[in-house]
């Protein structure tokens, strides 16, 4: 059985600063860690999400501009963190057009060279797929197991 065909999309680079799009990263957000996954909202939003902190690559379909996915990196860390792809849509590989883009951009606008994040532990054979390798112990963040992983290209 083939994969579904990907919905037209688009992938865009949002700077902080830029409050409507960021709302929307916020938004989807949100909704995944929070009414899906039962984070608290009051971690959901922190001292990252401050303008100048912190790039968001948001993706929306085309067709609605309806935000379904985004990543978060810090820039001054190298810190990935915040990927999440709405439920109805994790099966077209949107999470790997997330994590692509991202590194591509941060590697070249921004010099970007050595990534870190925090792994849900379910999740972190995605991020290996990457080149992301663990890094000392797990641990809790948030309420649930995490373990870092860190990548250099």
């Amino acid at each position: 059985m083939s994969a579904p065909s990907k919905p037209e999309h688009e992938l865009i680079l949002v700077e902080s600063y830029d409050k409507e799009l960021t709302q929307q990263c916020i938004d989807v957000r949100i909704k995944v860690f929070t009414d899906e996954q039962g984070f608290p909202i009051e971690t959901e939003i922190d001292e990252y999400d401050k303008p100048g902190a912190s790039v968001h690559f948001l993706l929306r379909l085309c067709s609605s501009l309806e935000p379904v996915g985004c990543v978060r990196l810090v820039k001054a860390k190298g810190k990935v963190g915040r990927l999440c792809v709405s439920k109805d849509y994790r099966k077209y590989g949107f999470g790997r057009d997330l994590m692509n883009q991202c590194h591509s951009i941060a590697a070249g606008k921004l010099g970007t060279r050595e990534f870190q994040l925090h792994s849900q532990i379910p999740v972190i054979p995605f991020y290996a797929k990457f080149g992301y390798v663990p890094v000392g112990e797990r641990f809790d963040e948030d309420g649930a197991p995490h373990q870092k992983m860190v990548l250099t290209l």
